[in-house]
Formats: C-alpha cells, sequence, structure tokens
C-alpha cells in the first residue's frame, strides 16, 4: 500500500493500495490535494507532472525529479537536501526559503523562480537557466554556477554580494 505522510501531523494525506507513490502524488496534485509537510524522501518522481502543486515544507531529500515538471509549484521552504532534478523545469517555481543543499540542478529551468533566501550550498546548478529568477538573500556556497545563464542585473548583483565591483570602462577611462 502506498501511502503519504504529513510530518508535521503524522496523519494520512491520502493512500492507495494499488498507485505506486509516483501516481500517487501525480494524482494529488490533479485533485488540488496540498502535499504540505509531506513526507516524500527519496521519492522516485521522475517524469512527474506537478504543475502548480502544493508543497510547501515538504520533506523531499534525495528525491528523484529528474525531467519533472514543476512549473508554478508551491516549494516554500521544501528540504531539497541532495535531490536529483536534473533537466527539471520549475520555470515560477516558489523556492523561497527551500533547502537545497547539494542538489543536483543540472540543466534545470528556474526562470522566475522565487530563490528568496534558499540554501543552495554545494549545489550543482550547472547549465541552469536562472535569468529573472529571485536570489535574495540566497546562500551560494561551493554552488557549481558553471554555464548558468543571468540576466545582467543578477550577475552584477552576484558579484557585488562577493565584493566585487563592476565599472564601465568608458565612464573612468579619462584618456
Amino acid at each position: 500500500m502506498s501511502k503519504i505522510i504529513n510530518r508535521k501531523t503524522e496523519e494520512i494525506i491520502i493512500e492507495n493500495e494499488n498507485l505506486s507513490i509516483k501516481e500517487l502524488v501525480e494524482k494529488a496534485v490533479k485533485k488540488g490535494i496540498s502535499l504540505g509537510y509531506a513526507y516524500l524522501d527519496d521519492a522516485d518522481l521522475r517524469d512527474c507532472d506537478l504543475r502548480d502543486a502544493n508543497l510547501y515544507n515538504a520533506y523531499l531529500d534525495d528525491a528523484d525529479l529528474r525531467d519533472s515538471i514543476l512549473c508554478n509549484a508551491d516549494l516554500r521552504n521544501a528540504n531539497l537536501d541532495g535531490a536529483g532534478l536534473y533537466n527539471a523545469d520549475l520555470n515560477g517555481c516558489n523556492l523561497r526559503g527551500a533547502n537545497l543543499d547539494g542538489a543536483i540542478l543540472e540543466g534545470v529551468n528556474l526562470e522566475s523562480a522565487n530563490l528568496r533566501n534558499s540554501d543552495l550550498s554545494y549545489a550543482d546548478l550547472r547549465r541552469a537557466d536562472l535569468r529573472g529568477a529571485d536570489l535574495t538573500g540566497s546562500i551560494l556556497y561551493n554552488a557549481n554556477l558553471y554555464k548558468c545563464k543571468f540576466n545582467q542585473d543578477q550577475l552584477e548583483n552576484l558579484l557585488k554580494a562577493q565584493g566585487i565591483e563592476i565599472t564601465n570602462k568608458k565612464e573612468n577611462d579619462n584618456t
């Protein structure tokens, strides 16, 4: 029997004897059932359609979410420590305050995502698209940002946060 438990209240959110956890999660999302505080550590959620899912404060440690669609999903304060999100679509996703420490976000679409105050320490963000994402207060300690896509203002703000100031050479050229 597959069931999803609310980690805060210990109550069963949804259960079914014939469905896998992946099928159960997709069914809950389609029905608009909130999966806030859901315990989904190590869950195999590859290729899941979780558009507009309500997963705030969910526990998704080491979950496999590669190639999943999480557009506009609510993952505020979710724990995605070590989660695998290869090539997932998180466009417009709310990850405010989420723990993504050590998460694999390679090739992920995070355009217009809210990553305010999220922890991306040691995250693998190679080739991730972060254009338009709100990174205010995010922790990027030892994150791999190889070939990430940023808007110019995002890049300038990230560099300023590291104490590096960009000046326009033409303005400072005294010749």
